[in-house]
């Protein structure tokens, strides 16, 4: 498996659950991102058209996207990124609540592991790994704030913020 960027910093966008909704702000929060990766709920395929404008797409689907999107995007990827083993997720195959811990367990050798599914946003660091859930940034759904996480990741190591964009 090669490595994207090893040796360079790698800006990252970060974002999942857009349920077929790509609002204005999320361009605007991705100027400048080196590769956009998305953890699943995408909906229709367009969407990952849409984002290959600002960036390469790195993408999986979720519980709700449909045949034609998972055509396009596995249920996982693991890989290298930046030195740092990857492992991009949407996580309803963990359960209802996909937690740091039972991700952990699956993907023991996992640096930094990005998943969606909850909506809501999370950026830990536990047991050697970065766990990155940055919550929908489509449809309001409940209280749940909407965002995005933006970072860099250099040499394995991930250095970011989960941003609102509303």
């Amino acid at each position: 498996m090669t490595d994207l960027a090893p040796e360079r910093p790698l800006v990252l966008g970060i974002l999942s659950d857009t349920h077929g909704l790509l609002r204005p702000e999320v361009f605007t929060h991705l100027e400048g991102v080196h590769l956009i990766l998305h953890a699943g709920d995408v909906g229709p395929p367009h969407v990952l058209t849409e984002l290959g404008a600002i960036a390469p797409v790195l993408a999986v689907s979720g519980n709700t996207d449909g045949f034609d999107l998972r055509s396009k995007a596995p249920e996982v990827v693991e890989k290298q990124i930046g030195g740092a083993n990857v492992v991009l997720i949407h996580g309803h195959q963990l359960g209802r609540s996909p937690t740091p811990e039972r991700l952990h367990a699956a993907y023991p050798k996992a640096d930094l592991i990005i998943f969606g599914h909850t909506h809501e946003p999370l950026l830990v660091k536990e047991s050697g790994c970065t766990f990155i859930n940055p919550g929908s940034c489509g449809p309001k759904r409940f209280h749940l704030p909407v965002g995005l996480v933006r970072g860099t990741l250099i040499q394995g190591r991930f250095d970011g913020e989960w941003r609102s964009i509303l």
